[in-house]
């Protein structure tokens, strides 16, 4: 008889999270009940905003508790359903946890089910068919309004919504560039990605002066994945009337406790600029605009899908850990063995 293997939070982590964070337990096989459907998890969406679920702080979503599973992203396949709209062998996203098997119902958040008739592999639909690229693409269209001729910088532009994002920027008519942190990654950006330029963060004195030169006329939309120091660097150089994406914060998500000041906000008055976050699923009007878009573009092989890919569920705790140590580059996705 098949088991349930979860992955749940053995200790809060201290700064950056380490496998021994986490526990690999066994269980029965979950059975539906009425209105809910038994899905058998296929991949998991490593995402850094589950870091912030960690420490036993309630923020927009409450905190895992220790012995709790651990809550992600995950896309499956439909064994036994009791929901109406659904039926075995339909593909679905949502947010569910870290286990062999879940039970959805009609109140899973950021539950559909998936279109995978298009010729991509399946793990695309875990980031730039998935919600990294409807994230990037909500980012610059509802919050950032892209429009031809913008420059935009990306900060964490190697990453799995980052790399989405340059792109579709670049699609629209936008000078892109980005902010990655090896030489490595920067090379890929121009190389591979069609970044305009890139700056290795980490190979200049300063970053401020950097962008500068990358900009000379300045930014007119900053896609931000990483706050604090990058943040403040930035805002000097928007022009007037910019927008700033708040996507992430990920620089002190390993530092929640003590996060890196931010000296530079009075810019924001003094250019009259727009900095506004958000959340995927609050702008659910846009998305089939968005999914139409990213499929089309990935079919004429206009966007590159940049993913890294760990197999097997016990490994799900050191991809995840790789990820927030900044190992990783593109889209960081647990195959389920």
């Amino acid at each position: 008889m098949a088991s349930n293997r979860r992955i749940t939070l053995r200790a809060h982590p201290s700064g950056n999270p380490l496998p021994s964070d986490f526990s690999l337990i066994e269980e029965a096989v979950p059975q539906p009940g009425p209105g809910e459907m038994r899905v058998r998890n296929l991949y998991f969406s490593m995402e850094p905003a589950i870091r912030g679920w960690l420490d036993g702080k309630d923020n927009y979503f409450q905190a895992i508790p220790l012995g709790g599973v651990i809550r992600g992203p995950s896309l499956g396949i439909v064994e036994v359903s009791n929901l109406e709209g659904f039926k075995p062998g339909d593909h679905v996203w949502g947010l569910t946890h870290w286990e062999d098997y879940s039970i959805l119902s009609a109140e899973t958040i950021l539950l559909e089910r998936l279109d995978v008739s298009w010729n991509v592999p399946l793990s695309h639909y875990v980031g730039a068919l998935g919600p990294s690229g409807l994230t990037a693409y909500v980012g610059l269209h509802d919050v950032g309004r892209i429009k031809a001729g913008d420059t935009v910088v990306i900060s964490a532009a190697a990453g799995a919504v980052g790399s989405v994002a340059g792109q579709i920027a670049r699609l629209r008519g936008c000078r892109v560039v980005g902010l990655a942190g090896s030489a490595e990654k920067a090379a890929i950006l121009t190389e591979r990605l069609g970044f305009h330029a890139a700056i290795n963060y980490r190979a200049v004195g300063d970053l401020g002066a950097a962008i500068a030169d990358a900009c000379p006329d300045g930014v007119d939309v900053y896609f931000d994945n990483v706050g604090g120091r990058t943040l403040d660097a930035l805002l000097p150089r928007m022009r007037d009337f910019g927008r700033i994406i708040c996507c992430g914060m990920i620089s002190d998500y390993n530092n929640q406790a003590s996060p890196t000041p931010v000296h530079n906000l009075w810019q924001v008055v003094a250019k009259q600029l727009t900095m506004r976050g958000f959340l995927l699923f609050s702008h659910m009007d846009t998305l089939p605009q968005a999914r139409h878009d990213l499929h089309q573009w990935a079919a004429d092989g206009k966007l590159v899908a940049l993913e890294n890919v760990t197999h097997g569920i016990a490994n799900a705790p050191d991809s995840f850990c790789r990820l927030m140590a900044g190992e990783t580059i593109g889209k960081t996705v647990l195959a389920v063995d």
